[in-house]
């Protein structure tokens, strides 16, 4: 299992980014979370096999339409062994 925490920049909030990931999330089998955070930046966990993470990834770093994603900074993390996608409240 692999497990990544990225932050996400850009024009990335207002424009369904974290609701689209969780259904993106969802549909590829991977587990984790999202929010929004208070610098204008989106951010994330994503846990599964690596080719589910990378599907998820290379979503992230597209985005919706309407949204600009800037930039995705990612950082390998310990996998937790958490089930389900969620949104969180802004962190």
């Amino acid at each position: 299992m692999r497990r990544v925490h990225v932050t996400v920049r850009g024009e990335v909030q207002g424009v369904g980014y974290r609701y689209t990931l969780r259904m993106v999330a969802r549909e590829a089998g991977v587990a984790g979370w999202v929010r929004n955070r208070h610098d204008g930046s989106v951010e994330a966990e994503v846990e599964g096999t690596p080719g589910q993470v990378d599907e998820v990834l290379a979503w992230m770093a597209e985005g919706p339409p309407g949204s600009l994603v800037e930039s995705a900074t990612v950082t390998d993390a310990a996998p937790t062994g958490e089930r389900g996608f969620e949104v969180r409240p802004t962190g």
